[in-house]
């Protein structure tokens, strides 16, 4: 596998070392988890990138082993490569890449890798996790004054999609699926399983600033919205408003 341990960026993780998949989901404190695992990987695990205003939260590994020569790695657009633009951190044609849903991580691994080590990834409560996502979506200067209502009647921006990152027709395909409600303890269960050290602890990293409970940013319209969009998540995951 060629690495590109050169990138100032980072992300999903793949450790060979201790046979771990961790899937990166959104708005579920990935940030904070893929810089506390990154600090575990050895060389030859995977380490995709991510938005360099995160690397400095990383304290050793850098980006590595993400490039990936596999006939289902998708081809960069024509205009990209005779123009040799790089390629954005969070797309396909880059190899593994943020926020990669399970069956294509399983596809590059293959059958025996996928099969044999602990996936994993975290969920949150989708009123919630919605909010958070508005925030992050509308912090630049030409979208702040979007209220809550506005940014929901968006879709093609404002939807979430989760779900597709830890299953596959429909399935949860991960080992164990972690709340962000539950945050530490899930993660200590995760710790234990794999066998890291108990002293590890979850760095806050692009946390939001919001301190409003989500609750106060709905309406009927927009709650319902939500239970629409979401359904898979709050089935699985009992989730309520």
């Amino acid at each position: 596998m060629e690495g590109a341990s050169s990138s100032p960026l980072d992300s999903m993780i793949v450790s060979h070392r201790h046979k771990f998949i961790y899937l990166k989901t959104i708005k579920t404190a990935s940030s904070s988890m893929e810089s506390l695992l990154s600090g575990v990987c050895g060389p030859d695990d995977i380490v995709t990138p991510t938005k360099e205003s995160l690397m400095i939260h990383r304290s050793s590994v850098k980006a590595q082993n993400y490039a990936l020569d596999h006939p289902m790695v998708p081809k960069r657009r024509l205009y990209k490569r005779l123009l040799r633009r790089p390629e954005r951190y969070y797309h396909p044609s880059v190899g593994y890449y943020e926020h990669m849903p399970a069956w294509r991580v399983r596809a590059y691994l293959g059958e025996t890798h996928w099969n044999e080590y602990f996936k994993f990834t975290f969920e949150r409560n989708p009123w919630d996790r919605q909010v958070s996502f508005y925030h992050y979506r509308c912090r630049d200067r030409a979208r702040r004054n979007d209220s809550f209502e506005e940014f929901m009647e968006q879709k093609r921006r404002s939807f979430v999609d989760n779900w597709n990152i830890y299953t596959m027709d429909g399935e949860v395909v991960v080992d164990f699926l972690g709340r962000y409600e539950s945050l530490e303890d899930d993660f200590t269960e995760i710790k234990e399983r794999l066998g890291l050290p108990a002293d590890l602890n979850l760095p806050e990293v692009n946390k939001s600033s919001k301190t409003t409970t989500y609750h106060n940013y709905y309406n009927d319209y927009t709650r319902e919205l939500v239970e629409q969009w979401y359904a898979n998540e709050i089935s699985e995951c009992d989730y309520r408003f």
